[in-house]
């Protein structure tokens, strides 16, 4: 049974920085894109990052350019999520998503995680 299982998430300040961490286990994880999704309170599910198979492709929400990276360690059978320059409205739980194509819908993505929080405030 595949199971996705989240961790990294805490409370940080303003400008603070947090690193996800995304393990996989019950298959391999070379032929599926990876992606992080976050859930604030009144707000939609939305997409944070995404990863292609091999690593060599990435996409990012805008809101977090140039803030967050997303990566992939496929031996370990985990996928990661930088997070620097960290604001208030960072603030959500972020799950992390598998599926077999690389694209940012939610629909897309087969196996998700429990979820974990990320706090941002001062």
């Amino acid at each position: 049974q595949t199971q996705l299982v989240e961790s990294g998430g805490g409370v940080v300040q303003p400008g603070g920085s947090l690193r996800l961490s995304c393990a996989v286990s019950g298959r391999s994880v070379e032929s599926y894109a990876m992606a992080w999704f976050r859930r604030a309170p009144g707000s939609e599910r939305e997409v944070v990052a995404a990863i292609s198979f091999s690593g060599r492709a990435t996409e990012y929400a805008d809101s977090v350019k140039g803030r967050f990276t997303i990566s992939r360690d496929n031996a370990k059978k985990t996928v990661y999520l930088q997070m620097n320059s960290l604001k208030p409205e960072d603030t959500a739980v972020y799950y992390c998503a598998s599926g077999p194509l690389f694209r940012t819908e939610a629909d897309d993505y087969h196996y998700w995680g429990q979820g974990t929080q990320v706090t941002v405030s001062a």
